[in-house]
């Protein structure tokens, strides 16, 4: 059996997350020994998992319902992964944006056409991929 701090060692998590995680039901809540908590060692690996599903992209109510496999976890993903697809359109389109701002010829990048259209265009309600279209 792990103390709360044992098991934050073995896993790299602070104590007052694992505190919170059990508080919202993500791990289990303990048996206690005077007074303290004792985990199993198989909570290591929850922790591992809830680390995992967080990293990826996942919130934490979500985190809870892939681990209590409410609904079909697949549907879950596929609509995480949609989800991740937009975010990752939304950086690229701001990366073409501040790369095209660093090579702008401007000292200005306020007095670049392209910034200039592309302002326009935002303030028109175009997404900045649309706005910063050549």
């Amino acid at each position: 059996m792990l103390t709360i701090g044992e098991l934050a060692k073995a896993t790299g998590v602070a104590t007052s997350a694992l505190r919170y995680w059990e508080a919202l039901g993500l791990i289990p809540v303990p048996e206690r020994v005077s007074g303290k908590r004792r985990y199993p060692p198989s909570t290591v690996d929850l922790v591992g998992e809830i680390l995992l599903l967080r990293d990826t992209g996942y919130t934490l109510r979500e985190v809870e319902q892939v681990m209590a496999r409410r609904g079909s976890w697949r549907e879950l993903a596929e609509r995480k992964l949609a989800e991740l697809d937009e975010r990752i359109a939304k950086a690229q389109a701001a990366r073409t944006a501040i790369a095209h701002g660093l090579a702008c010829e401007h000292p200005d990048v306020r007095e670049c056409p392209t910034f200039i259209r592309g302002r326009a265009r935002r303030l028109a309600g175009a997404s900045l991929a649309e706005a910063h279209g050549h």
